[in-house]
């Protein structure tokens, strides 16, 4: 080889040996989403979350308030019978023979001259 090939070679080696020697890049993944678009899709999230327990809470409290109106409603039809097995008592009681009977059996005596009829 001539002096001028050598030459060439010779720089073309110090060329390659003075370029610093690179560190291999690593690819980094880039996320679908950027941090501002998670913080709303969390945000999001925890919104129809707080919906969702809200609507089931509320549903439990209109159950347990339908539950007390049945209770009340049932009670009320309970003492309404009560009332009107009593009432029927009453007028069974206050017949004018039983009343004459209970009279007599006191130890009044019926007089046609003391009765005063009594009118509403």
């Amino acid at each position: 080889m001539s002096n001028l090939a050598r030459k060439i070679q010779e720089e073309k080696q110090f060329d390659v040996q003075s370029q610093p020697v690179q560190a291999p890049k690593k690819l980094s993944k880039k996320s679908w989403l950027s941090p501002g678009e998670k913080i709303l899709g969390l945000a999001f999230t925890s919104i129809v979350c707080f919906g969702a327990v809200q609507m089931v809470s509320n549903q439990s409290a209109i159950y347990e308030v339908n539950k007390e109106i049945q209770q009340t409603e049932e009670a009320i039809q309970t003492q309404n019978k009560v009332n009107t097995d009593l009432e029927m008592q009453v007028g069974e009681l206050s017949t004018y023979e039983r009343i004459k009977a209970k009279a007599e059996e006191m130890g009044l005596k019926f007089s046609g001259n003391n009765v005063k009829v009594v009118e509403d």
